[in-house]
């Protein structure tokens, strides 16, 4: 484990490390809210595999997570870990897409250790008695909200009424909803609870800024955001599968090598994309917020938010996938007029932008958005039917109309001195 840790180059736990690691370890269950980027994998995975027995070839640990690419991400950590054992440790991922009989085929000569996968592949293969789950010490549901959203809490729900009693259950997610609450009460008897605010909504090593479209062609606008500069590596977010479609075509014509990912690509297809990103084979990926959550491509420099999310949190995990580690990033959000709702809505969450335009080539700061009701009106005590009696005495232009003005002021400052004594003598009667 020391080498593993070594060989990361961990030296210093997160938060949510710190809060949960101890209670896991003395084989508490818990339920851990805390955004993505937080340090929620290896919270879990350090535990089992401190505790896992290596003698015993029989399935000790299942993780499900609800899409392939966050599976994968786990596995690739698991193996890493792994890895640094001098004895063999197996560990398997079972996700949707791929070849289902020779993984059945591989359990029938020995069943693996440590199994990560989707909910609905792991659940198949234990309902088909090919996954032997009676020896199953520790369950681990991550991103507990985003398996709801896609719809798989019902076969979460089956795996784990599926598993021994006696289980040390982990739950994490990066917001707890309400329809989640009945499947934790379910399961889990007085769980240690940990929420972990992030310190800053967005990290501080992030440039992030707003860029207007009005008047501008929102493609032409991003090829220009990919080639000014030298960006590392840019994640290009849209909110709908045909939207990223539309923008990939648009940029591979303008000469540009771009991946795509949406969930209506193949699995194979995607599981192939993903490889070539984190071997940084493309420098521009377009994608929709299916590549957002929990994936780590290390180098993101920049990330281009082509539309703003509906479910504003989605923003957030975006843009978390640049400036990671304490490295720098820009995020960079293009807005139309429709989107000042949901700029302000970022802004009441804590978010601050930077307004940005580009000019001759470069991109430069701009004027705030709310510039205009932002003016300070200038302060003017006269009451409103005294200032139509003086712009109509000043249009007339009458000998005397200063006087009669000022009369009439302090006829109403008189009036209303008279009303507030009254009031005060009935205050006082009372």
């Amino acid at each position: 484990m020391q080498q593993a840790l070594e060989k990361l180059n961990f030296t210093e736990p997160t938060e949510v490390q710190k809060r949960l690691l101890p209670p896991i370890m003395h084989g508490k269950s818990v339920v851990g809210q805390a955004q993505t980027g937080s340090g929620k994998t290896h919270a879990f995975l350090l535990p089992i595999f401190n505790k896992l027995d290596v003698q015993e070839h029989e399935v000790q640990a299942v993780i499900t997570t609800p899409s392939r690419e966050l599976a994968y991400q786990i596995y690739d950590a698991a193996k890493q870990i792994a890895a640094q054992s001098e004895q063999k440790i197996s560990v398997v991922n079972y996700v949707g897409g791929t070849d289902k009989k020779r993984q059945t085929a591989k359990l029938e000569n020995h069943q693996p250790q440590i199994v990560i996968g989707t909910p609905g592949r792991v659940l198949d293969m234990i309902n088909t008695h090919e996954l032997d789950i009676h020896a199953v010490k520790y369950f681990v549901v991550d991103e507990a909200d985003m398996t709801l959203d896609m719809g798989f809490l019902k076969e979460t729900d089956a795996i784990a009424s599926a598993l021994p009693e006696k289980l040390q259950m982990m739950v994490f997610s990066a917001t707890i909803p309400v329809k989640l609450e009945p499947f934790l009460r379910k399961y889990m008897s007085n769980p240690v609870i940990e929420v972990v605010e992030n310190r800053a909504v967005i990290s501080p090593t992030v440039d992030n800024w707003l860029l207007s479209t009005k008047g501008r062609d929102r493609n032409q606008l991003i090829y220009k955001l990919l080639t000014i500069g030298e960006p590392y590596l840019v994640l290009v977010f849209a909110n709908t599968k045909e939207r990223v479609d539309e923008l990939t075509e648009y940029l591979r014509k303008c000469g540009l090598e771009v991946a795509k990912i949406h969930g209506g690509l193949q699995p194979r297809e995607r599981k192939r994309v993903m490889k070539k990103i984190h071997n940084l084979d493309y420098q521009f990926v377009v994608a929709t917020d299916l590549a957002a959550r929990g994936i780590d491509i290390e180098g993101v420099s920049h990330v281009i938010n082509d539309d703003i999310p509906n479910d504003l949190e989605f923003f957030i995990h975006r843009v978390g996938r640049t400036g990671r580690n304490n490295m720098s990033g820009t995020a960079i959000t293009l807005y139309g007029p429709d989107d000042d709702q949901k700029v302000s809505e970022l802004e009441d969450m804590g978010i601050k932008f930077s307004p940005k335009a580009i000019k001759d080539g470069e991109i430069v700061d701009s004027y705030d958005r709310e510039r205009r009701t932002k003016r300070k009106k200038r302060h003017d005590p006269m009451d409103p039917s005294l200032r139509g009696m003086a712009k109509k005495e000043k249009t007339k232009h009458k000998p005397g109309y200063k006087k009669r003005i000022k009369k009439a002021i302090k006829k109403d400052e008189q009036q209303k001195r008279r009303i507030e004594q009254r009031a005060q003598r009935r205050k006082n009667k009372r």
